[in-house]
């Protein structure tokens, strides 16, 4: 199995007091889809016979005592030799009758696969297939017990919002660039108290920007918005470059890319008496402030 648990520590001990292991999701069921595919030419939202690991990047604990619950940006980093693309690897003829259809690059050919499980009775083929990267954000009990997952939603959000870009990479402007390697990728987490709600603030590492839900009631989070400074009229590469070739002059043109570190800066620690989001971003170099402001 894929490393992604979460562990218990005791800070009075620093002991080891339980690791809950966070599992899979399960993507053939209906609100849970993912567009699989970087080569199919369109916006392909769907379900698969297929599992994604929840592993996470941002993490937090929202509350207190026997209210306190855990959010988690399901990011789902793979290491190198755990991975294959779905054209490449031998499927079991019982549990995927269909694969030559399945094994199409249109289809889950060009998927990021890990090698290291599906294969239940040891005989060499895949008899369940898993990949990284749950393309969403979870809540979670304080004992691992999975409360809330976003499912498709953060997809199907940036395909309305940024249909023409949609699942682009951090690099560079081309449409479904990333769907074949965990899409948008929610990577980090912030979550702030206002007004006597709880919100997430979740970042999509790829495709840039903020999706912010409220998460008061961690079994039913809801959408509040989602934001992106970005400048989609402008080749990342051509104005800030490469990786690495950071203060470009003309850099600045690009917007925000590859949104990195996020803060949540409550009022009273504000310097303008309203709340605020920080968000710095890796590719762009940049930093941005957000105010938040409540509205009807």
């Amino acid at each position: 199995m894929a490393n992604n648990a979460i562990v218990e520590v005791d800070l009075n001990t620093a002991e080891i007091t339980n690791i809950y292991g966070l599992g899979s999701k399960d993507n053939s069921v209906a609100g849970n889809g993912i567009d699989a595919s970087d080569k199919d030419g369109m916006i392909n939202i769907r379900t698969w016979p297929l599992r994604s690991f929840y592993a996470p990047d941002g993490i937090r604990v929202v509350g207190g005592g026997s209210n306190a619950y855990l959010v988690t940006a399901n990011e789902g980093d793979p290491r190198d030799p755990e991975v294959e693309r779905g054209r490449n690897l031998v499927l079991d003829p019982v549990q995927f009758p269909d694969a030559a259809t399945l094994q199409e690059d249109s289809n889950l050919g060009r998927l990021k696969i890990s090698i290291v499980d599906g294969d239940t009775d040891g005989d060499g083929d895949l008899d369940e297939l898993f990949t990284f990267g749950s393309r969403s954000f979870s809540t979670w009990s304080t004992s691992g017990q999975l409360l809330f997952d976003s499912g498709d939603d953060f997809e199907q959000i940036t395909a309305q919002v940024l249909p023409d870009f949609f699942n682009a990479a951090e690099d560079e402007n081309e449409f479904d660039k990333r769907s074949d390697d965990r899409g948008p990728e929610p990577e980090g987490l912030a979550v702030g108290k206002l007004h006597g709600q709880h919100y997430a603030f979740v970042t999509f590492e790829r495709i840039g920007g903020v999706i912010v839900y409220d998460i008061t009631d961690p079994q039913a989070p809801r959408f509040q918005q989602y934001i992106n400074n970005r400048n989609f009229g402008v080749e990342p590469k051509d104005v800030c470059g490469s990786k690495g070739d950071l203060g470009l002059p003309t850099c600045p043109l690009a917007g925000d890319l590859e949104p990195e570190g996020i803060l949540f800066i409550p009022r009273e620690e504000s310097p303008i008496d309203a709340p605020l989001l920080a968000v710095t971003h890796e590719l762009s170099d940049s930093t941005s402030l957000f105010r938040i402001d409540r509205t009807d």
